[in-house]
This record gives structure tokens, C-alpha cells and sequence, in this order.
């Protein structure tokens, strides 16, 4: 009797590149996944004309476009903006998996009370978790400061949804969980371990990380591999679980700082409307994405096996997030890949 032939595809592991700081990276080309090539220069040409500095599509974790336009390099550092808050997230989550935390903790058990214009019993309602998800009830109206005056009561933590730069408080409460500064625990936790470069700097009432391309695509390999370096998981895949799923119940297309697509409506930052429809229409409902102002993105789609990443100035009118640009991006991006 004849044994039965396998007809089972292998299934191609996830690529990563090695973390030695060497520029090695593999490639793959766009007529191996049978894509439409003769697309690749009109996305291009619209990238350039849409005020691009750095693009990359990772196929599998391996480079199938990488662009830089404008007078834009490899080595050349730009800022991630909002979307660097989902680093904040990924190092809340490994700070939780070593035990320093627990995100269902209230924030003042770790940075003590005060730190609101709040009654104490009302700024004892705000978690971690409150802060990933954006529902502190902290009054967004009055701009991203985070000193105590700035952060005033408007509604009890969970019962709101609102866009703000209190997240922060985050990067404060892991200084303190960690008994080491923001920067040495970022480093040692995430970013060493995945090759990244780059640096945080202060701005305004902020702290916005800086890198090249390839550093906010090793990121986001990282969270589409749910949170595992080659053998190594740095952030544990039930936390990546739930920081790129629905967070809370006012705004479904939120999770822990990602904005995920494919939901029945979705907020946007200054405003309490809630928009009927999906968050991107033209991009795959599985996305989610790191959306930071002035067109800084991270989409990435597992069931196309995807992370793409642009970095650049406004594509057109100044944004705090999500824009008419990620709409039309992926139109193009659409006719190259389908």
C-alpha cells in the first residue's frame, strides 16, 4: 500500500530580521505573492506627492517595498507621534507579565494621589487599564497638559470615552513599578530585544519617540507576531489579545492605545460623536493600527500576513490620528496587493 503524499502547504514562519544591529533584513518580491507590480509605482508616486519620507510593506516579516522620498534616508530619524503610544502599551504589558504592575490597579498606587485636580474619590476610580483605553473621565477640553491642574473631573473613569495625553501617566507608573527611569526600562524591555533605534524626547507636554522606518516596522513585526521576537515572547500574547481588540464599550474601534478597523462605529479624538461605519472602509476589516498626527502610521493585517508602515509630514491638513489620507492610501495599496 502506497503511503499517502502530505498535501498539507508548509506554513512559512515568521521572518525576523537579527537584532546585531546589522542591516541585514531579507526581501521578497511582489510577483513571488503574485501581486499586481505594475501598481507598485503609481502607490510610490502617490506617496511622494502625499508628503511620504519612509514606507514599508513587510510580507511575513520579510520587505516587499521599502521607500524613502522627500529628501528622506534610511538612517534618518522621524517622529512616530500618537502612534508611538502603543510602545507605551507594549511596555505596560511586559511590566504586567513580570509582576511589577497589574493595569486593573488604581494609577495612584503607583504614583500616589494628587496627580489629578480630582476628588480623591474620584481619582481613585482611574486605573491602568483607564488609561490605555482612554476612559479616565479626565476633561479633554482643556488640552494635553498632564501637571494636576490641567487634569480636572468631567465624568467618572469608565463612563467616557476621550482622547488625551494622560496616557502618559503610564510611562510614571512603570518608573515607579520598575524603580528605574522610563528610558533605561523601555530600552532593556523592548527595545534592545528587537533591534530597534531611536529615542524618546520631551515636547511640550509630551514625550514622542524618534526613529527610522525600519525601527517603527520591527514594532510592529513584534505585535503581528503577537508579541514574540524569533523564540522569545517580550509581551504576552494575551495582553497583545487585548490591547488590539475592543478595550471598553463606548468606543468599539479602540483597544489599548491601537485604533482597530472593522467595527460597527468608532470616536474620534475631540469629539463625543460616535460615527456609524468602519474607521478605514477601503483597508481589510482585521486591521488595526498605530495612527499618530500628521500621518504617522502603523497598519497591520494578519490575515494578509502584512505590516505597513509610513512616516512623512501631512499628507494633507494637519491631523491628530486617523485622516481622509488613510482612506485613499489604501485604495492604492489595494490595487498593488489584491
Amino acid at each position: 500500500m502506497e503511503t499517502p503524499i502530505d498535501q498539507t502547504p508548509e506554513v512559512e514562519a515568521i521572518y525576523f530580521p537579527p537584532t546585531d544591529g546589522s542591516e541585514t533584513w531579507e526581501t521578497k518580491s511582489a510577483s513571488e505573492l503574485e501581486w499586481n507590480s505594475t501598481q507598485l509605482q503609481p502607490l510610490l508616486d502617490f506617496l511622494e506627492e502625499k508628503n511620504t519620507k519612509g514606507f514599508i510593506i513587510l510580507h511575513n516579516g520579510k520587505i516587499v517595498v521599502e521607500s524613502y522620498m522627500n529628501n528622506h534616508t534610511a538612517t534618518l530619524p522621524w517622529y512616530w507621534a500618537s502612534a508611538g503610544k502603543t510602545l507605551t502599551t507594549a511596555v505596560t504589558g511586559i511590566a504586567q507579565d513580570e509582576g511589577l504592575l497589574s493595569i486593573n490597579d488604581k494609577v495612584s498606587d503607583y504614583i500616589g494621589i494628587g496627580w489629578t485636580s480630582n476628588p480623591l474619590e474620584k481619582e481613585n476610580l482611574i486605573t491602568c487599564k483607564n488609561l490605555l483605553s482612554m476612559t479616565s473621565g479626565l476633561d479633554d477640553t482643556l488640552g494635553d497638559g498632564i501637571s494636576p491642574e490641567d487634569l480636572q473631573y468631567i465624568a467618572d473613569a469608565g463612563n467616557r470615552w476621550a482622547y488625551h495625553g494622560v496616557f502618559l501617566k503610564l510611562q510614571d507608573v512603570i518608573s515607579a513599578a520598575s524603580n528605574q527611569t522610563w528610558n533605561t526600562y523601555f530600552d532593556t524591555s523592548l527595545k534592545d530585544k528587537i533591534g530597534m533605534s531611536g529615542l524618546w524626547i520631551p515636547f511640550e507636554n509630551t514625550n514622542v519617540y524618534w526613529s527610522n522606518t525600519r525601527s517603527m516596522a520591527r514594532f510592529g513585526l513584534l505585535t503581528y507576531a503577537n508579541g514574540k521576537w524569533n523564540d522569545t515572547q517580550i509581551v504576552s500574547e494575551n495582553f497583545v489579545n487585548e490591547a488590539v481588540n475592543t478595550s471598553q464599550s463606548i468606543n468599539q474601534a479602540y483597544g489599548y492605545l491601537w485604533w482597530l478597523n472593522g467595527k460597527s462605529s468608532y470616536h474620534l479624538p475631540q469629539s463625543q460623536f460616535e460615527f456609524s461605519g468602519t474607521l478605514i472602509p477601503n483597508a481589510p476589516s482585521d486591521m488595526y493600527c498605530a495612527l499618530g498626527r500628521d500621518d504617522q502610521k502603523i497598519y497591520i493585517v494578519p490575515s494578509k500576513k502584512l505590516v505597513i508602515v509610513r512616516m512623512g509630514e501631512a499628507a494633507d491638513d494637519t491631523n491628530f490620528a486617523l485622516s481622509n489620507f488613510d482612506n485613499e492610501l489604501w485604495l492604492k495599496i489595494n490595487t498593488f496587493i489584491n
